[in-house]
């Protein structure tokens, strides 16, 4: 229905005459008139009956009033809500990597406090987060891929580049004297091409990588073990049951060593992602702008 019409309904129900809603919306008395008989017959109902020469709410006039305040004040706080200019209001759904979550998201936490906007976070893999994203059940994903496996992402949502991260390769600490610091990605992982290999067990991305260096080297790795964890990654190391990918700079356990890979660098891309045309929604335009890049 109309929502104007309504305002009028609701008006008159609060003054009880149709000059004194004519006065105060700044419309004629024919126009209030012909404004809720239009009403009427949106409704389907007899809003208004006679009495003498006024008129007064019917029961069901009387009942939609009350109804309209509710939707007159939801269809107030919807436009507020889509107003760039407004302050934002609203709770932003978050769906990203583990590693995003915690550099991206977890220092906004403080600042959006001093705020009206809120998230919800889910941890996923790249490909469930552009699924949730696709299907409207999140309204941000954090994704990634490697310079050396990009991902392609499609015409349905905007891309922004974040931040990278160097990535190298975790063995275990006494398996070997360690390479050059010179030595390349491709001869780095060349010297492995015996070991095992430890892999993620929700996405492919690093697998790519290390078939990629392994493809220049002569060799195809044979991945053994698939882990989501990171931790449980270096576990495997660890007890000598493989090599897998690591970010520079976490902290390494004993009994891994972390070999640099360089030329091609191993890195790491992490992308904010939308819905196309859902950016200016001011909740999720004030979160994904104070993303760190």
């Amino acid at each position: 229905m109309e929502t104007r019409r309504l305002e009028l309904l609701v008006a008159l129900a609060r003054l009880g005459s149709m000059r004194e809603v004519a006065d105060e919306m700044g419309v004629t008395t024919s126009t209030v008139s012909q404004q809720i008989a239009a009403l009427a017959r949106e409704t389907g109902t007899t809003l208004l009956e006679p009495v003498g020469r006024r008129v007064r709410l019917t029961p069901a006039g009387r009942r939609l009033a009350d109804h309209g305040l509710a939707i007159l004040a939801a269809v107030d706080a919807a436009r507020a809500d889509l107003d760039p200019d407004a302050e934002p209001v609203g709770t932003v759904r978050v769906s990203g990597f583990a590693t995003a979550i915690r550099r991206s998201l977890l220092p906004l936490l403080a600042e959006l406090e001093r705020t009206r906007v809120r998230m919800q976070i889910a941890e996923h893999e790249p490909a469930e987060a552009l699924d949730l994203l696709a299907e409207d059940a999140v309204d941000l994903a954090l994704v990634y891929d490697y310079a050396l496996a990009p991902r392609t992402i499609d015409d349905r949502f905007e891309v922004t580049p974040l931040w990278t991260a160097r990535w190298g390769l975790g063995v275990p600490a006494d398996s070997a004297a360690p390479p050059p610091r010179d030595l390349s990605a491709t001869a780095t992982v060349d010297r492995h091409r015996d070991h095992d290999w430890i892999a993620n067990s929700r996405n492919d991305a690093d697998e790519r990588v290390v078939a990629a260096l392994a493809a220049h080297a002569g060799f195809t790795p044979r991945v053994v073990h698939r882990a989501d964890s990171l931790d449980l990654v270096q576990d495997l190391v660890a007890a000598d049951l493989g090599v897998g990918l690591l970010p520079e700079g976490t902290a390494i356990r004993p009994g891994v060593r972390l070999l640099p890979l360089r030329e091609p660098d191993v890195l790491l891309r992490a992308f904010a992602v939308v819905r196309r045309g859902r950016a200016a929604w001011a909740p999720l335009a004030m979160v994904a702008g104070r993303l760190p890049r």
